[in-house]
């Protein structure tokens, strides 16, 4: 997002240069069509259409759902839930564990690989550090922002710490069955 903004504060300094110094007023142009290019930009990251407003968040435990289809890490699952999701109204997140991308394709893939993948902004993907749990990021996400968690996992060795994950509907769970996917979201 920062772009945008920097690109309309050069907009702008051309466009002051092409007005006060001899020789450079094709500057001035150039500066007044990026400047116009920029707050587009700014515009459509503020706009939204009617109807398009973010839902609920909800975070998928990305490691988890990945093994949801006979066992086998792969994607596929967790792109089939992330869009039931959005169809639903939820806005969901995907937290990963650091060797997600070595499960599937044998190598390390950081949240953008994954985000693209998965037809997800960055932001709403992220890769855990490398010997950090994945469980205890996925449950401090959904405390701050309220979300609750598509997995399979109780996270018992977390109840202490976060008690929430005993409150029926917090934890949902789901399951491909017959190829259809089933979410507990009720």
């Amino acid at each position: 997002m920062r772009v945008p903004f920097i690109l309309l504060g050069l907009s702008a300094l051309g466009y002051f240069l092409a007005q006060n110094l001899p020789g450079y007023s094709d500057l001035g142009l150039l500066g007044l069509v990026t400047g116009m290019a920029a707050l587009i930009l700014i515009g459509l990251a503020f706009w939204r259409r009617p109807g398009q407003r973010a839902g609920p968040y909800i975070l998928l435990d990305g490691s988890n759902v990945m093994h949801w289809v006979n066992g086998q890490p792969s994607l596929d699952p967790v792109r089939e839930v992330v869009s039931h999701l959005r169809q639903q109204g939820y806005q969901p997140g995907v937290v990963f564990d650091a060797n997600a991308g070595y499960k599937l394709d044998g190598r390390y893939h950081n949240h953008r690989f994954l985000a693209r993948k998965l037809g997800l902004s960055p932001d709403l993907v992220l890769v855990v550090n490398k010997g950090e749990p994945a469980d205890g990021v996925i449950l401090e996400f959904a405390q701050t922002y309220n979300a609750r968690i598509v997995t399979n996992d109780r996270f018992r060795d977390w109840a202490e710490q976060f008690p929430q994950v005993a409150e029926p509907g917090y934890l949902v769970q789901g399951r491909f069955r017959n190829g259809a996917l089933q979410l507990d979201l009720a």
